[in-house]
């Protein structure tokens, strides 16, 4: 059995999007780290059975109904979180829409808008909330996406705005530094709800493995395992980037 370090003793993170899936499991390994960890999901049942779950592991937990476009919400999460542990110390954000598969030019307007607010401008909202709660040497952290150095069909305007996180990641880094550190995640393809389009057809998963070097999708431990590095202090010296996490696929593009 892997050992599990305790990097995040007496730490408080925030994971957007984390009832399931990636978010899920990075919450799960910080908090097994030590880390007080707040989850959240649009929806209460999904809220209350992740916190139950976590809770089982021993881990502490704060479980909020939070949908990031929601400014109220948004609010209430961040106070919550305060009144609560009294401090930020990490921050990843882990909220993403994909809502049609349309081309660019064939994306409607409302799409158009929902993309840029829920996986561009709520990021940014969040830490301007944020922001007088981080503690020194707190750290962000963005889950982009492997879409966003190639965009792929049914995916491509999704993928755009991966990239504009990557220019978000160098931006705030610079503009947070020296307390706080900004950096990205990319994972490559990993099965979920979310990417179930590619990962849960046979003839598809087929074609998409054999572009990767590791000839296999990645885990939710494998984006796990890379947020908990870039969050922890055996990063310190780290800021501004993104991590590419897929197995190879990267170097194919």
């Amino acid at each position: 059995m892997e050992k599990i370090g305790k990097r995040y003793i007496g730490k408080v993170a925030i994971i957007t999007a984390s009832t399931q899936g990636i978010g899920l499991c990075i919450a799960e390994r910080l908090g097994m780290e030590g880390a007080s960890v707040v989850i959240s999901s649009r929806k209460q049942k999904n809220v209350d059975e992740a916190v139950e779950m976590l809770s089982s592991k021993g881990i502490n937990v704060l479980g909020v109904v939070c949908h990031v476009s929601n400014a109220e919400q948004r609010k209430n999460m961040i106070d919550l979180t305060i009144q609560k542990f009294g401090k930020i110390d990490v921050i990843v954000s882990n909220a993403a829409v994909n809502p049609t598969p349309d081309t660019i030019l064939n994306t409607q307007e409302s799409a158009l808008d929902k993309l840029w607010e829920v996986n561009v401008k709520a990021p940014i909202l969040l830490l301007q909330d944020a922001a007088p709660h981080l503690t020194k040497e707190s750290a962000i952290i963005f889950i982009s996406s492997i879409t966003a150095y190639q965009p792929m069909p049914l995916m491509t305007m999704y993928g755009v705005t991966k990239t504009a996180l990557h220019g978000l990641t160098k931006a705030l880094a610079a503009e947070m530094a020296p307390n706080t550190r900004v950096n990205c995640v990319a994972p490559g393809y990993v099965p979920t709800h979310f990417s179930g389009i590619i990962t849960k057809s046979d003839p598809i998963r087929q074609i998409f493995e054999e572009g990767i070097l590791l000839k296999r999708f990645g885990s939710t431990k494998d984006i796990a395992d890379a947020t908990a590095f870039l969050a922890s202090n055996e990063a310190s010296y780290i800021t501004g980037e993104t991590l590419v996490v897929s197995g190879g696929m990267h170097t194919r593009l």
